[in-house]
């Protein structure tokens, strides 16, 4: 017989499930439980005994099923495909992307460490980064899209904190400005800090461009980190996070979330293999839409500039080197600078007539937002300036409707300005 490796976006439909025990159900069932019986008391020792990594699992054994916030089917299965798209060894879903970031950051961090963190990062997570860790002695420091390898490592060791870093963690491309981050060369920063006693991990927020135009693991990345509400799940009806990686990191990911209880239910998880059929069709047509808006836009007399990676031209020099290695497709996500300020994107924001004002994005749906008030509302007014995120800035996420319905609710708005 012939072998094939089937691609991801066939496995979407039966990886991982077994028709044969649920009642020959084509799809996989919901499996809304709390709890799951034992055989026989040694089988449940047995189950616990790995749960607990109070030993190795023998040859050909798996860790059964015992009670939903460790496991359960659903999210079982979920995993399982996730982790295909990368080609992950395994993969931990959450009931929100935040649950999966800061379980991440919980885990491999400890008092006295250093984050190292690419900026901008969503609103969230650098609240989290600069807020919250601080309270437990857990320093951070900044680069920004742009800075050489010699530069970061330079601001590392001149803060004296070389032998404290414990992560890099990087946002590429960053929201809401596609500001890009050489994976590679991040990499390659996390190896000059580690030791044989010490490796520093390298975390990426994959949300904007995962799983299908980006794979950090690829590029020597220790997580790729998702929103699972985005891409993922695609339809507005779903909270979740993932976090992919290797089995021995992601089981230390997964004992701290049974411990924490953030890991997702099973309707989340039923509600994300749904979605997972549909990624690269969904993926696709978002991203021709958005190649078309953003033309659209960069020849319109009232924007004065597009942030889209396919605009991108080798004129743009590192950015566009990176573009060309890292990714394989220019993706949904753009933003926009209108002519004037605050009150001119509210103008426009407030004439849309499909495109939904909301923030979020990956859906089926278009949305338009300002970031500057709302999802970045929290970073420093300083800060913002610094990283381009102004009063006149519009996010766009572009979903799989018709291009020229997208473009002409665009236009109208345009023209009320």
């Amino acid at each position: 017989m012939k072998s094939h490796k089937f691609r991801p976006e066939s496995l979407m439909m039966s990886y991982g499930y077994k028709p044969e025990l649920s009642e020959g159900a084509i799809k996989c069932p919901i499996f809304q439980t709390s709890t799951f019986v034992f055989k026989n008391a040694e089988e449940g020792k047995a189950y616990f005994e790995l749960a607990y990594g109070l030993r190795a699992p023998y040859e050909a054994e798996e860790i059964g099923l015992i009670y939903s916030r460790i496991n359960n089917p659903d999210l079982e299965i979920l995993e399982g495909r996730i982790s295909l798209w990368e080609e992950a060894g395994d993969c931990a879903v959450f009931e929100s992307g935040m649950s999966a970031i800061t379980t991440v950051l919980l885990e491999f961090l400890k008092p006295g460490d250093l984050v190292l963190c690419s900026s901008p990062v969503y609103g969230g997570t650098d609240h989290f980064i600069k807020h919250f860790l601080p309270k437990f002695g857990i320093h951070y420091l900044e680069f920004k899209p742009g800075e050489s390898y010699d530069d970061i490592v330079e601001m590392v060791e001149k803060a004296g904190l070389g032998s404290r870093l414990a992560m890099v963690y990087v946002e590429t491309p960053a929201n809401p400005t596609n500001a890009l981050i050489d994976l590679e060369c991040v990499s390659k920063v996390a190896q000059h800090f580690s030791s044989p006693d010490k490796k520093v991990y390298v975390a990426v927020d994959n949300t904007y461009m995962g799983p299908l135009w980006q794979q950090p693991l690829r590029w020597g990345a220790d997580f790729s980190l998702y929103s699972a509400t985005k891409y993922l799940g695609g339809h507005s009806d779903v909270i979740a996070g993932a976090c992919v990686g290797s089995k021995e990191l992601i089981g230390r990911v997964k004992t701290l979330r049974t411990f924490l209880g953030n890991m997702a239910g099973p309707w989340t998880g039923w509600l994300l293999l749904r979605s997972l059929e549909t990624l690269k069709i969904r993926m696709e047509q978002q991203a021709r839409n958005a190649q078309k808006v953003a033309e659209y836009l960069q020849q319109h007399a009232k924007v004065e500039k597009v942030y889209y990676l396919g605009l991108l031209t080798p004129d743009d020099g590192r950015e566009y080197e990176t573009y060309k290695k890292q990714y394989g497709s220019p993706g949904a996500m753009l933003s926009f600078d209108i002519r004037g300020g605050e009150a001119e994107a509210f103008r426009f924001l407030n004439s849309l007539r499909m495109i939904h004002l909301a923030v979020s994005l990956g859906s089926t749906e278009s949305l338009a937002e300002h970031p500057a008030t709302m999802t970045h509302a929290g970073v420093h007014p300083k800060h913002k300036r610094e990283l381009g995120i102004s009063e006149k800035m519009i996010r766009l996420s572009v979903g799989v409707e018709h291009y020229r319905d997208i473009i002409f609710d665009i236009e109208q708005a345009l023209e009320k300005v």
